[in-house]
């Protein structure tokens, strides 16, 4: 369904406003994995980890500097303008902030319809049979058809932000954090909204969190993030009870409440290991080689072994 080589994305900042050189930022780092058919994948990792770029670069919202994103065949990067909207349509993605994602102006019915008229995915005369079914599916009633977002709560919002993105029949659904924002009690409703997606739709998805306690629900594989580099993937079983990295297993430790902080003196130049200088395991050989990424399909890691 999706394979992604070799991604490679950097931004270019300043310091400050004021400032003439600018600054490279690795995004993301020869980034590599595949997506089955009808799997879920859960993506974790701190803020500033590469996540939300990740997702915006597979759906070609971000351009890619370097590597190659293949979705239902086809190469995406190699795609014109046109070409890339045929296809877009196939993929759809759920933001953090429901609120800022839903045009204030309009009406909860034209958010969904909206998306169903431009792309032709029913007639116009059955547009409205279409947004009551999706409606059911997201767990609302016809009676927020004529409400406007800011008379929704957060999780009613981002219902509405899911069923938009059902509306065209997406062969990929990208969740970016979209229980983050959401008080504890409506989290557990929307995580089992997309259990019930998942089984329904029987929809390929990437689920994005830096919670694990989230991901573990939804995920079938998983792969771990940091500094645009992926430092663990494998599947769910293998990279929850056997994490094998120290950056999964401090987020494992994070997960259950216990926290812990490395005292030594951060390295700033580092040629090596992104996480050596918060490694409580770090090596020599960490500081200036990079561990690439090993071990079988089911479970890989970039870390050298004791």
């Amino acid at each position: 369904m999706l394979s992604i080589s070799e991604l490679t994305k950097t931004f270019e900042v300043r310091k400050t406003a004021f400032s003439i050189k600018k600054h490279v930022i690795s995004a993301l780092d020869k980034v590599s994995f595949f997506v089955e058919k009808g799997e879920t994948l859960g993506v974790v990792g701190e803020s500033g980890s590469g996540k939300s770029t990740l997702a915006r670069c597979i759906l070609m919202l971000e351009v890619p500097d370097s590597g190659t994103i293949t979705f239902a065949g086809a190469d995406l990067m190699d795609l014109t303008h046109n070409q890339l909207r045929t296809y877009r349509k196939r993929m759809q993605i759920i933001f953090q902030d429901p609120y800022s994602s839903l045009n204030p102006r309009h009406t909860v019915y034209y958010t969904i319809a909206e998306p169903i008229l431009f792309h032709h995915i029913a007639p116009k005369e059955e547009t409205r049979k279409r947004v009551i079914e999706i409606f059911k599916n997201v767990g609302l009633d016809e009676d927020f058809m004529n409400k406007y977002p800011h008379e929704m709560s957060g999780g009613q919002r981002q219902r509405v932000a899911i069923g938009r993105a059902l509306a065209t029949n997406p062969a990929l659904l990208i969740a970016d954090e979209p229980v983050s924002s959401l008080d504890v009690s409506i989290q557990a409703q929307i995580i089992n909204l997309f259990m019930d997606i998942k089984e329904q739709y029987a929809i390929t998805m990437i689920f994005i969190s830096h919670d694990l306690n989230i991901v573990r629900f939804v995920s079938d594989n998983i792969i771990v993030m940091y500094g645009g580099k992926i430092l663990e993937m494998g599947t769910k079983e293998e990279v929850l009870n056997h994490p094998l990295h120290p950056y999964t297993q401090m987020l494992m430790n994070a997960s259950q409440g216990k926290f812990s902080h490395y005292k030594g003196q951060d390295i700033i130049d580092i040629s090596g290991c992104l996480y050596y200088p918060r490694c409580q395991r770090r090596k020599a050989v960490c500081k200036n080689s990079v561990p690439p990424l090993t071990g079988d399909k089911d479970h890989m890691v970039a870390c050298f072994k004791e």
